[in-house]
């Protein structure tokens, strides 16, 4: 599910080497917040990185 309704950022993979340098597999998921939004004059629940809540890229309800 962690995927914003917004600018659609979405979860990243990688690979985590820790120090003795063993390899395992790792994913990192963006800040995502429900939040009351006005969409097309209606109230309406999106889910909104935290990124673009600070960017003021949503009005909210």
């Amino acid at each position: 599910m962690a995927k914003c309704d917004i600018c659609q950022k979405g979860a990243h993979f990688g690979i985590k080497v820790s120090h003795s340098h063993r390899r395992s597999n790792k994913m990192w998921k963006p800040n995502i917040r429900t939040v009351k939004a006005i969409v097309d004059g209606t109230p309406k629940t999106l889910h909104v990185c935290a990124n673009c809540l600070k960017s003021n890229k949503i009005t909210r309800a």
